[in-house]
């Protein structure tokens, strides 16, 4: 189908850019420039991940103290903002005002 679209000069169906039966796109020097220059990227990407900053010793528990500061602080946050301790003895105080039964 498509070898006869093209032998008797028809149009492209639908959009030109998508779908089975679309226009071939030119590669264009520029194209071909970005692509290398994003390969070019990746692998000084790639160089400077496969040489680590740290040993695996020195990376094992490194943060440590600056980790546990940071949840005792998260820690405080949530419970200073959590109200205080409720007892039922307050709660039902107002039923003290006259104990007739006791006196």
């Amino acid at each position: 189908m498509f070898l006869t679209m093209v032998l008797l000069r028809k149009r492209i169906p639908g959009k030109q850019w998508i779908g089975k039966y679309r226009r071939p796109r030119i590669v264009t020097t520029g194209m071909k420039q970005a692509m290398i220059r994003r390969l070019e990227i990746e692998a000084e990407n790639e160089y400077w991940l496969s040489r680590p900053y740290l040993t695996r010793e020195e990376e094992y528990g490194h943060n440590r103290e600056v980790r546990r500061a940071r949840w005792e602080a998260f820690k405080a946050l949530k419970t200073s903002k959590f109200p205080e301790h409720r007892y039922m003895s307050d709660h039902l105080n107002h039923l003290n005002v006259s104990k007739k039964w006791t006196s």
